[in-house]
């Protein structure tokens, strides 16, 4: 006899969580991608990573074509794509370029209490990151260089345990897992990148603005906005969204999260106002491109073939850029988030918008939009209230 049964909350659980792409196809592409990369960089530390990653993504693609558990291939590609590469580079002392300009930041806060340096010359000399970065790299200035006070072992260490705080309970696990797995997040976990620790915090303020804690949502965003500008456009997102509360609710836990956010990113101010030509050099000039020593950073995107091959481009790139600020200003204000995977949406939105007009960009800066992305994906699934399907049960008749 065949009856049925309503669909237990694990049924339904599982029936709702977010299919993050883990087949044979996703880990081929990413072991076609690392390999590629190896073999078109002319970057020591990328080489090294693509050629690791290329076996570590090719045995997880045989193991996801076998029918093995999601888990097993995620931790394999994450064996190939982070852990593997990370600790040979770490024992022949290679790393992105990025680290290394962290840990001379910290050094130079500690001996003059700035991290910025007063002349620089070169694209190497220059510090394009807000003050609170320097804070990555204060273990190798106060114990020396080594493998345990690497900034990129801080550095992924702040970004992995933000993004999985940002998640929600019982879902961290495999998404947390994916995200490290994924090359534009790997590559920077085993090379360096002073992005990862930036979009962690973003998700970790959206997630608190969206449950209405505005005060833990300005520590997270103040956080961030001292490590980076990239994080700054994610504070009135997250504004927007606590407005959407009651009247008086909403008034509160706005002030609060304005106040808090901006009372930590104050932070950068007392560098700003040591000396202010050098920092409007570093963190200002130099990344848009207004100094005489121009930026490695390069990607054949709008904004970057604007101002190469344009005449004015840089200009046009700019005016680019501000538009699509002003139009997601304008959606917020029109149409405000009302749930926080809707604000990680927009302000992905926005910061892809930007990414794509900086007249000085680089691939690796779609990070950010792809783990708001993720992170709003994984977020926005929860368990349904009515069942929309049935389980049969078989029972043996007398």
């Amino acid at each position: 006899m065949a009856t049925t049964a309503l669909p237990t909350p694990l049924d339904q659980q599982r029936r709702t969580r977010f299919a993050l792409p883990g087949g044979p196809g996703w880990w081929t592409f990413c072991a076609a991608a690392s390999l590629a990369l190896a073999v078109f960089t002319s970057l020591g530390p990328h080489r090294a990573w693509g050629a690791a990653g290329a076996l570590g993504y090719a045995a997880a693609a045989v193991l996801a074509a076998c029918g093995r558990p999601a888990r097993t291939v995620g931790a394999v590609a994450v064996t190939g794509g982070v852990v593997l590469p990370l600790v040979v580079l770490l024992a022949v002392d290679r790393a992105q370029l990025e680290v290394e300009v962290v840990a001379r930041a910290a050094a130079l806060l500690l001996a003059d209490g700035t991290p910025y340096a007063a002349h620089p010359l070169i694209p190497e000399d220059f510090n394009p990151y807000l003050p609170g970065m320097a804070a990555f790299g204060l273990p190798e200035a106060v114990a020396g260089s080594g493998p345990l006070t690497d900034p990129r072992l801080w550095m992924g260490a702040a970004f992995l345990a933000t993004f999985a705080y940002a998640l929600p309970t019982g879902f961290r696990r495999e998404p947390l897992l994916w995200v490290a797995a994924c090359p534009l997040v790997a590559l920077p976990l085993a090379v360096g990148g002073v992005d990862l620790p930036v979009v962690g915090l973003m998700c970790l303020g959206l997630a608190e603005a969206g449950r209405g804690r505005g005060g833990r949502a300005g520590l997270w965003l103040g956080l961030a906005a001292a490590l980076k500008w990239t994080a700054w456009p994610a504070l009135p997102v997250a504004l927007a969204l606590l407005a959407v509360g009651s009247a008086g609710d909403r008034r509160r836990a706005g002030l609060r999260c304005a106040f808090v956010a901006l009372l930590t990113a104050a932070l950068v101010l007392p560098a700003a106002w040591r000396d202010p030509g050098t920092f409007h050099a570093h963190v200002i000039a130099f990344p848009l491109g207004l100094t005489d020593a121009v930026s490695s950073a390069a990607s054949p995107l709008p904004g970057q073939l604007l101002a190469t091959h344009v005449p004015g481009g840089r200009t046009l790139a700019l005016g680019l850029l501000g538009a699509s600020a002003l139009l997601v200003a304008v959606s917020l204000l029109v149409r405000p988030p009302a749930t926080a995977p809707d604000a990680a949406l927009r302000l992905a939105v926005g910061l892809l918008l930007a990414i794509a007009f900086l007249p000085a960009t680089r691939f690796g800066y779609l990070v950010h939009p792809l783990v708001l992305a993720v992170w709003a994906a994984v977020v926005r699934q929860r368990p349904v209230d009515a069942p929309v399907f049935v389980r049969i049960q078989r029972k043996a008749t007398r």
